[in-house]
């Protein structure tokens, strides 16, 4: 099945997120490798059913990350879920492999058949939980096109749980991470995962970068996304599309059917 393309012209898109719970090698695993695929295909269906556009797995159960390459039994694991992912939905696929873990994003898209990946940190430097996080973009980029020259980098400005390394500002990152990280996507996000994202940093990046596919990477629910509707071409959402809201809960179908009405 040949998947729908990214970005239609003129459509607001939404990107679920699949959670997965811990997996082998993580300090919370539990041992068995098919609860975490059934959790992910019942995710995937509850967001393909309420009419997502897309889907992005992550390895979100594996705290602490690692903050530069993970283990290959993370990435022989993520490829087993994304498989199975992509057996039940049609929907594009992406991976974002935590905490910037980028070239094992762009491995399983070409094992998957990935469409996009999510980067943290693409240029520039940050500091995190994990310590200083910098850039790859140039190595990232030639990676991509030895493997899989039609994946999508979407890459996060100013990432959450993290602050910049020096006093850059919000729109000179975002045109960095475009015109010289030549990201495909940029990622504007509140302060953690499920926070609501200002809407005055949405429009100084929209400003900044004003032809720029501009998404928001947290605390978009039904009640508010109205409000980025203007400055925003799409909004990956995982927390409060669970089940009463709780990230930790499997993803609710009637309330990504209520984000995609007010979408529309």
């Amino acid at each position: 099945m040949t998947p729908p393309p990214l970005f239609p012209p003129g459509k607001k898109l939404l990107i679920g997120v699949i959670h997965l719970p811990p997996l082998p090698g993580a300090p919370r695993w539990a041992g068995r490798l098919e609860t975490v695929l059934q959790s992910a295909r019942a995710d995937a269906r509850a967001y393909e059913a309420g009419g997502a556009d897309a889907v992005i797995v992550e390895n979100f159960g594996d705290v602490p990350f690692h903050p530069g390459a993970v283990g290959p039994e993370t990435v022989a694991a993520m490829a087993v879920a994304g498989a199975a992912v992509r057996e039940v939905v049609g929907l594009p696929l992406g991976f974002n492999v935590l905490r910037n873990d980028v070239r094992s994003a762009l491995a399983l898209c070409a094992a998957c058949g990935g469409g996009f990946v999510r980067v943290n940190v693409h240029t520039g430097a940050m500091l995190t939980d994990q310590g200083l996080l910098e850039g790859r973009a140039a190595e990232t980029l030639r990676y991509r096109r030895e493997i899989v020259p039609g994946t999508e980098i979407w890459a996060d400005v100013h990432v959450k749980h993290a602050v910049p390394l020096g006093a850059e500002d919000l729109g000179d990152a975002a045109r960095d991470a475009g015109e010289r990280g030549l990201a495909d996507a940029l990622i504007v996000s509140g302060r953690g995962t499920g926070l609501t994202t200002d809407r005055t940093s949405v429009a100084r990046m929209r400003a900044a970068c004003p032809s720029a596919r501009i998404l928001l990477g947290s605390g978009v629910t039904a009640a508010n996304v109205a409000d980025y509707l203007e400055l925003a071409d799409g909004f990956i959402v995982g927390s409060s599309l669970k089940r009463d809201g709780c990230t930790a809960n499997p993803v609710d179908e009637r309330r990504v059917a209520e984000l995609v009405r007010a979408l529309r």
